[in-house]
């Protein structure tokens, strides 16, 4: 039976807030995180996506299902990109995410006309949706930037929202991006190897969409009334401070979210990855996850695969398919590997229980690519990191916590990005069996207490709820 209002908030007004993440599971999972906290508190959730991506989502907890309303939006179609592809991980990597955007900006009737017919008190929008502001404003809705990424990623993409908007960033070039931005006060290591800077700078052109991710990123923080982040003081508070006063915004910390429900002991994959972790020393097992966004380049792969090969070390490796294939031979292993590593390691290629692994006492360290959903995880359980970032954001993470001393950042060629297998074996070994490793074993752990720390997020939460109920706009 659904909560009644007066049951669950006391006398206070129920809210109704929508929320609209962008078209990537790394986006939507926070986004729902989030919906579902919110409806704990007896509020009112509108959720926001397209009908494929709807259906894709992990089933509600049934005693919230009557609070949270999944609106599926039919995405219009774009010639240029595949049948059916609505989310970032129906791509190919290497086919653009810009016509995705296209179709994305094509939701904006279906959107406005839900906003005029729903009027929630909330609509809290991800990066992309630049033209949503001034239609939730125009409505008399209050509006919130929910960002899935890092305060440092965001104080790195300009020192204001204007600079994004006109581009008048005075960096531009790859170059640019490779030291602090001048507008941080503080000793930061935050920034890009040029290998990242040059796939980086794209962010500030324009694109099949029409207008730049910089453009979007500017026009959301400008319309925004707050800027809510997944996040916490406890880690790095200076980049909260200097974030409201470059972009003069009120940021609120959500806390990291860390999942609160590890998984289901019964699970039939469960059992069978348990058995082997069982089987394994403790503390001695590399666990291999590069997220579901990215699927890497032959060569890349085959450096990954012999580099764990050559570190002699057990490792359980969840190697996501390419897009469209069933079959595991088409991720193209190097020959022979998995005879090679057969009795001491697993390439798993369909869903892996990442928490329930990342839970168990054999992990002795974890091979991440690096995305704030998979370090929040990793450090959650206190493990240190080898860390090989490929995408937009993660290489500023992986700068942070390389500083902070929770891991190692597997080497690579500075201009074109590669890595070797040699560096790959180092990189592992010196976390997972050397001395050296102690120290990051030893902050990974130190870490857990704020990550892992269910108390602590549940007071973000609370604060998050507070704010929410009193900051909302009372149209006469």
């Amino acid at each position: 039976m659904a909560t009644t209002e007066t049951d669950s908030l006391h006398g206070r007004k129920q809210l109704h807030v929508a929320m609209f993440p962008w078209l990537a599971f790394g986006h939507i999972l926070p986004f729902l995180e989030l919906s579902k906290f919110i409806a704990q508190n007896g509020h009112k959730v509108s959720f926001l996506s397209t009908t494929r991506n709807i259906q894709r989502l992990p089933t509600l907890p049934s005693h919230l299902s009557p609070l949270i309303n999944l609106v599926k939006l039919t995405l219009p179609h774009v010639q240029e990109l595949p049948q059916n592809a609505e989310a970032t991980m129906d791509l190919r990597t290497g086919e653009t995410h810009d016509h995705l955007k296209r179709a994305f900006d094509g939701l904006q009737p279906e959107v406005t006309r839900f906003l005029e017919e729903e009027s929630p008190d909330w609509i809290i929008y991800d990066f992309a949706p630049y033209w949503l502001p001034s239609v939730a404003a125009g409505l008399g809705i209050s509006r919130a930037h929910f960002s899935i990424v890092t305060p440092w990623f965001i104080a790195f993409l300009g020192a204001s929202a204007d600079d994004l908007i006109n581009g008048s960033d005075d960096r531009t070039t790859a170059e640019d991006l490779m030291a602090p931005p001048k507008w941080v006060p503080f000793p930061s290591k935050l920034c890009y190897r040029k290998h990242e800077a040059n796939l980086v700078m794209c962010h500030y052109s324009s694109n099949a969409s029409e207008v730049s991710d910089a453009y979007r990123l500017g026009m959301i923080l400008n319309g925004s009334d707050c800027m809510f982040m997944r996040y916490c003081y406890e880690l790095e508070p200076q980049w909260l401070t200097l974030l409201e006063k470059l972009h003069q915004l009120p940021v609120v910390p959500v806390g990291l979210l860390p999942p609160t429900n590890i998984g289901d002991e019964k699970d039939e994959t469960w059992v069978t990855v348990k058995k082997w972790l069982d089987s394994q020393q403790k503390g001695h097992v590399v666990y291999v996850a590069l997220g579901s966004e990215f699927m890497v380049s032959k060569s890349e792969l085959d450096e990954l695969a012999l580099g764990l090969e050559l570190s002699g070390l057990p490792f359980f490796w969840a190697l996501r398919k390419p897009v469209g294939s069933t079959e595991l031979n088409s991720v193209e292993l190097p020959n022979g590997f998995l005879e090679r590593t057969r009795d001491r390691g697993v390439v798993w290629t369909s869903w892996v229980p990442q928490l329930q692994v990342l839970s168990h006492e054999s992990v002795g360290g974890f091979l991440t690519h690096c995305g704030w959903s998979s370090t929040v995880e990793g450090l959650m359980f206190g493990h240190p990191l080898i860390m090989l970032p490929f995408l937009v954001d993660q290489g500023l993470i992986a700068r942070i916590l390389v500083d902070k001393q929770v891991g190692v950042e597997v080497p690579r060629n500075e201009e074109d990005g590669s890595f070797a297998k040699e560096s790959v074996a180092r990189s592992v070994r010196s976390v997972v069996v050397d001395d050296e490793g102690k120290i990051y074993k030893a902050n990974a752990m130190a870490w857990s207490n704020v990550f892992g720390d269910t108390k602590l997020q549940k007071k973000y939460i609370d604060d998050f709820i507070d704010y929410l109920e009193k900051k909302r706009r009372v149209v006469a």
